[in-house]
């Protein structure tokens, strides 16, 4: 191995812009194409309105109006606007802002002075409009870069900060933006923040009820037992138990931002649920018990937050106050005090709750000792387990490739070895099915521990008990784009869907797209991933292209295979909306055949000829 010498040329300085672009994992975590809700052009929308949130929250501005044009992101809010002076500094000089002056903003998010620049700098475009007293500045920059200044002047407009910017391609590559997961950022605000108004590309937003209203949306089984919503000073509570699902199910936030990981203030709350509501029934009950089939929203305010990154998705702090309450004490008091209240008052809920918790005592015992054999099962199978090609790293960890972490499960030998010998070995692994799983329907969570496939993939993604110990942030279901592959898909999803329903609705899972064919002629090769991908492939190339039709995914070569799982993979995200249920979904789509669904198939029936794998273009 060559080694270059360490001398003083080797040492070199960045400016604010060049480090964050040349280290973006840094400030906004995955970069991504869009599909996925987490990915960083959703992170530059969220720092962004996160400013303005702010303003809100201190009693400035009471709407916010959003609008994503293609891809150009414009936000306005009605807050105090910038200072013109400093509008330049605001949004391109790290560690400025007025957020370290405690007196100016009070339990905010933006405390680190790098949201408004990440997004500066990650944008091709980026323009800054400050109003104040009927005065303003606009300031356009490219890359980060001044490249339009223009003096400041008087304005008939409303005081406020006006942000528009276009995310950088040479960044992200080709992105899109998902309604849905603009939309359901844009709710979460709203329920944190009663009495705000944000309109988004013409529709508006805004809760009465709060974290209330935050359940009822997501929220797809019948209830045990109506919400409770329970709000105190600087903490907020709403929670239920649900019929109809396994494990737990948290919205967590602090100060506004949505904790997707937890942290001190989530792990205070699930230990004073469980330690509320022993004392109330003078019972020593499991934890699991009294937590499963749990939805719950939580929002607390702390003082200065620590977070364990830039993207705020953990919170790390033990203090509500400098020299104050514990966030743990803090929340143990309020909710044994409240809901103890709350149970001595509604008896009826008392006794639904009660039956709730002695339900999966029942169902816990019953499958104990099928638990016990499963365990020992999967352990020794970890050891030499030929389904799990892992990874080198994995979510439940602080390492800085976690949010890239990726679960393939595929079908067939031939599949899982073009994709084991294709992947990145560090955040990628591979779980091969033999043939199709079962359909889980209507099963109870006995049928997970007595399935060998199923218990080895949930002990693979170490999901038994909650999420909090997912392995992966990326669980792909990769199989062929045929009618057999189609219903493995579907089996898969209603496994998830049936007993882990909130590592779906977190964003976890997604559909592999592969590409349908392969254009080429001896100078490029294209691969598309439908028929209008293909004519236009066709035109591009001209006379006589060579076609492929790739009919598994055992026909792709690992050569191949390297480009549809890499930066440019493409992902068709699982997304379960607030009017799906899924009850109502799994009935229909796995149940027994019922006469609406042969009626469905009866009426979009189509016949098509069969293609041809090879054939060329004349």
């Amino acid at each position: 191995m060559v080694v270059e010498k360490y001398t003083e040329e080797s040492i070199k300085s960045l400016d604010w812009k060049e480090h964050i672009r040349f280290r973006p994992g840094m400030y906004i975590g995955k970069l991504g194409d869009g599909s996925s809700h987490d990915d960083g052009i959703y992170v530059l929308i969220k720092e962004t309105i996160d400013n303005s949130i702010d303003e809100f929250i201190m009693g400035y501005g009471k709407k916010i109006d959003i609008s994503v044009k293609e891809n150009k992101v414009t936000i306005r809010d009605y807050g105090r606007g910038i200072p013109l002076g400093k509008v330049i500094d605001c949004v391109s000089t790290i560690n400025t802002g007025a957020k370290y002056d405690s007196k100016v903003f009070k339990k905010t998010v933006g405390l680190n002075g790098v949201g408004s620049k990440a997004v500066n700098a990650l944008s091709s475009y980026f323009c800054v409009q400050a109003i104040r007293d009927k005065k303003t500045k606009i300031v356009e920059f490219q890359q980060g870069d001044v490249a339009k200044e223009e003096k400041e002047h008087k304005c008939d407009l409303d005081d406020g900060t006006i942000i528009s910017f276009i995310p950088d391609e040479k960044i992200f590559g080709k992105y899109h933006f998902f309604n849905e997961y603009i939309e359901n950022l844009i709710w979460n605000y709203v329920f944190l923040n009663k009495q705000l108004t944000v309109n988004y590309n013409g529709n508006s937003f805004i809760s009465e009820n709060g974290l209330a209203d935050l359940l009822e949306r997501n929220i797809s089984s019948s209830l045990i037992y109506p919400i409770i919503h329970i709000a105190e000073n600087d903490f907020e509570f709403a929670m239920t138990h649900l019929t109809s699902q396994y494990g737990e199910e948290y919205y967590s936030f602090v100060n506004g931002q949505h904790t997707t990981q937890g942290g001190t203030h989530q792990a205070a709350f699930r230990e004073a649920i469980v330690k509320t509501i022993r004392e109330f029934y003078k019972k020593d009950f499991d934890p699991s018990d009294i937590r499963t089939s749990i939805i719950a929203a939580i929002s607390v305010k702390v003082h200065e937050p620590v977070f364990e990154s830039q993207t705020k998705t953990k919170l790390g702090s033990t203090l509500m106050e400098p020299n104050g309450a514990t966030v743990r004490n803090y929340i143990n008091d309020v909710v044994k005090r409240q809901l103890d209240n709350y149970l001595h008052i509604h008896s009826d809920v008392a006794e639904a709750l009660l039956g709730k918790i002695l339900q999966s005592e029942k169902e816990r015992k019953e499958i104990a000792s099928i638990k016990k054999i499963s365990r020992e099962t999967s352990r020794k199978a970890n050891l030499h387990n030929k389904k799990l090609r892992d990874c080198r790293n994995h979510y439940n960890t602080n390492h800085e490739d976690r949010l890239d972490t990726t679960l393939f499960i595929t079908e067939g030998d031939s599949a899982s070895g073009s994709i084991t010998k294709a992947r990145d070995v560090n955040v990628q692994a591979v779980f091969s099915l033999k043939g199709k799983p079962l359909n889980c329907y209507g099963m109870s969570k006995k049928i997970v521990y007595e399935n060998e496939e199923f218990n080895l993939l949930q002990s693979a993604l170490d999901i038994e008990e909650d999420l909090e110990n997912l392995r992966y942030n990326n669980i792909i279901i990769a199989t062929d784009a045929d009618v057999d592959g189609m219903h493995i898909r579907l089996l898969l999803i209603t496994f998830f869907i049936q007993f882990f329903p909130d590592l779906v609705k977190n964003g976890h899972l997604y559909i592999l797209q592969t590409p349908l064919f392969r254009v080429r002629n001896k100078k490029e090769t294209i691969y598309c991933y439908s028929e209008d991908e293909k004519i236009n492939a066709i035109n591009k190339l001209g006379v006589k292209p060579e076609i492929t039709r790739f009919k598994g995914l055992g026909e792709i070569s690992p050569d191949e295979f390297k480009q549809f799982i890499g930066k440019s993979m493409r992902l068709d995200p699982v997304i379960m909306r607030k009017d799906d249920s899924v009850d109502s979904i799994l009935s229909y789509y796995m149940g027994k055949n019922t006469p609406e669904r042969q009626n469905f198939i009866i009426e979009n029936l189509r016949i098509e000829k069969d293609e041809v794998l090879e054939e060329s273009v004349n």
